[in-house]
């Protein structure tokens, strides 16, 4: 609708919704109608109309759709659900938001247990290594605490 406009005169007491979304079904169906009559083509014919009522084959089409809208009541019960759909699928989106809400509190305490377990497991790596090393090393430190001691007791004692 780049280079359409589209305008409605209505009675005072006509609901604003009601006028905007006929002026919207309006430019849907006038739109379409011009992108199947040109093709992609509708804008250069848009831009090159001279005369001011050329588009004027259209207006069957719009007298159709004013005679839908005339009907306020229908129109009404059309808007009301059109709400209350609307209403729907914010509804949703708030409880989706507060179950990703839930899911991220779920996840932090997850990542809290589990940082604390691995502090767990660092401190037992530390113990596991120092026992490793002992009884790699503890043999030859003691077979050398040995001849020192025995060169140390044959030399100077």
């Amino acid at each position: 609708r780049d280079s359409l406009c589209f305008l409605a005169m209505a009675e005072a007491r006509y609901p604003k919704r009601l006028a905007f979304l006929y002026l919207d079904e309006i430019g849907d169906l006038v739109l379409g109608e011009m992108v199947r009559e040109f093709g992609n083509e509708w804008r250069d014919e848009v831009n090159s109309t001279a005369r001011p009522f050329r588009f004027i084959h259209y207006d069957p089409l719009i007298q159709r759709k004013q005679k839908e809208f005339q009907d306020e009541r229908q129109q009404r019960s059309k808007l009301n659900d059109d709400l209350s759909e609307i209403q729907n699928i914010m509804k949703k989106n708030i409880t989706d938001i507060l179950d990703r809400g839930e899911k991220l509190d779920n996840v932090q305490n997850i990542s809290q247990d589990l940082l604390k377990q691995s502090s767990g497991f660092k401190w037992g790596a530390r113990k596991l290594t120092f026992q490793a090393r002992m009884q790699q090393y503890l043999p030859m430190i003691v077979i050398g605490v040995i001849v020192v001691f025995v060169i140390y007791v044959k030399f100077f004692w």
